[in-house]
């Protein structure tokens, strides 16, 4: 029997997250989820109007939603961080559980664990011993490196690269392309730029760009 599931977030990596969770029941021999629909506090037309063209339903706001008592499994489709924390934090506070969506093109290494709520797109690359926490986005064709862990509510975005041992705080975000080598932390609330190639820790709250990355 297939999962009830709203996905939350009309833009970009919202109607991304639905790519995953059509072709997660495209690949299963019964589909995984039942997709009821999205919810978005304040969607854009265009946004609307492209879910309208792929057949999916707007389902109003998120206090429409949490207000009407209906139980469906969640997964937040926004890439900031932060809006990604509190828009859990209200979900949660509900008594609703996040699903867990992994597109059938991504490779995922022995002993790895993945915390509710994580969405991994087409493409990614995870290694062995890898710790996912909760609501991590791994955007496409992303790697993570052996035994790297990153924290919940972190964003790795398109092409980045974190090699083995790495470490990502809480709600940081790696930017497209960026690379962060072997051993290295990541702070809470970090920024890494695009393209940058981080050599050193990066502090909690801080933006790193460039090559080496400053």
């Amino acid at each position: 029997m297939s999962t009830p599931l709203v996905v939350i977030g009309a833009g970009g990596f919202g109607r991304e997250t639905l790519d995953v969770v059509e072709a997660m029941n495209r690949a299963a021999l019964l589909p995984v989820f039942e997709l009821l629909g999205v919810v978005d506090a304040n969607p854009s037309e265009q946004n609307l109007s492209r879910l309208c063209a792929r057949g999916i339903r707007y389902l109003g706001t998120d206090i429409e939603w949490l207000a009407s008592g209906n139980q469906a499994r969640y997964l937040i489709g926004i890439g900031n961080p932060k809006t990604r924390e509190r828009v859990d934090h209200d979900w949660r506070h509900a008594g609703l559980l996040a699903a867990i969506a992994v597109h059938p093109a991504a490779t995922i290494g022995s002993q790895s664990m993945l915390g509710e709520g994580v969405i991994i797109c087409a493409g990614v690359q995870v290694s062995t011993n890898v710790r996912l926490g909760r609501h991590v986005h791994l955007n496409p064709n992303a790697t993570v490196g052996h035994d790297t862990a990153l924290e919940e509510f972190v964003s790795v975005n398109p092409a980045a690269t974190l090699s083995g041992d790495a470490t990502v705080g809480r709600r940081a975000l790696v930017g497209a392309a960026a690379v962060v080598l072997q051993g290295l932390a990541v702070g809470e609330d970090a920024v890494v730029g695009a393209s940058a190639c981080v050599v050193h820790d990066v502090p909690p709250g801080t933006t790193v760009k460039g090559v080496p990355a400053r």
